[in-house]
């Protein structure tokens, strides 16, 4: 698989999905990414044109309706490796006649990745090759092992807010949809501790967090993670049932709520291209 490497850092990923399979400190012989085991089947998911669910699976677009599953397309498409250095990977991502039969817009997507030391980079491209207006949202769905060294467990790591956040969480139906009104969750607090039960109803889905970076981190570790992002509204928390990953998602984008018109002209956190315009948001991840 193509990866990248400098003396501190080796990072995999694969064509399919343009998903990430390792992120791993040399110098520390220490990988923080999730090794897909049976609890969950993959690392890092590309989510592409579409974050989370839709009502009943469709949408409406000048009144036709398409189906799309859970986080679009692109997670199991095979994406064209169009550039290879030491410190850069691009991944491209056109549509098709496949692509176009459920979501009927052209588009050219890049997924980069560059590595700096010990950080990575990631960045979304996104081209409106069409004639009409775009309607995508995309995201980053990372999975951190936890725990990161052996004689630690999960209790002991906790996640930790570059800002003091007070935020509910909104809960989700059990379909995967938005439910209408947020329960309060983060209370004038910096920290979440980890425990296997806070997943056990599915994705912590927040709307208004205040931060935009979160540390993975341990009191009895030195192994860590920062997760850095600008630009990303909407941020998923989300682990597996009993499974040892965390995963920390910046979202572009929101599932549709219990009361979805289905029109995806109208949906929450739908970006809008024109054509011939770009679209670009970057995550960087700093392991230590």
């Amino acid at each position: 698989m193509p990866e990248l490497k400098n003396e501190k850092l080796r990072v995999v990923v694969a064509e399919k999905g343009a998903e990430l399979q390792n992120i791993v400190r040399t110098d520390l012989g220490q990988e923080y990414l999730w090794h897909a085991g049976p609890e969950w089947a993959k690392k890092s998911p590309v989510l592409f044109p579409i974050v989370g669910t839709l009502k009943n699976n469709t949408y409406t677009y000048k009144g036709k309706s398409y189906t799309l599953g859970r986080h679009g397309f692109a997670r199991d498409k095979v994406f064209t490796l169009t550039e290879q250095t030491d410190h850069q990977l691009i991944f491209a991502l056109k549509d098709t006649a496949d692509t176009l039969e459920v979501y009927p817009f052209h588009f050219s997507f890049h997924v980069i990745y560059s590595i700096h030391d010990t950080s990575l980079k990631v960045t979304y491209l996104v081209e409106n090759t069409g004639k009409d207006t775009m309607y995508f949202s995309v995201g980053a769905h990372p999975a951190f092992k936890v725990p990161l060294t052996e004689g630690t467990g999960y209790e002991d790591y906790y996640l930790s807010f570059n800002e003091e956040e007070n935020d509910g969480v909104w809960p989700l139906s059990a379909d995967g949809l938005i439910e209408l009104t947020p329960e309060p969750f983060l209370v004038k607090t910096h920290k979440l501790p980890l425990k296997h039960s806070l997943f056990y109803n599915d994705a912590l889905v927040f709307k208004t967090l205040a931060s935009n970076s979160i540390e993975l981190k341990s009191d009895k570790s030195p192994r860590g993670l920062k997760l850095k992002y600008d630009g990303f509204p909407y941020m998923g928390i989300w682990a597996a049932k009993d499974a040892d990953f965390v995963c920390i998602e910046p979202w572009n984008g929101i599932a549709d709520s219990v009361n979805a018109s289905g029109e995806i002209t109208g949906k929450e956190g739908i970006h809008i291209l024109e054509k011939g315009k770009h679209f670009e948001r970057s995550w960087t991840v700093t392991v230590y």
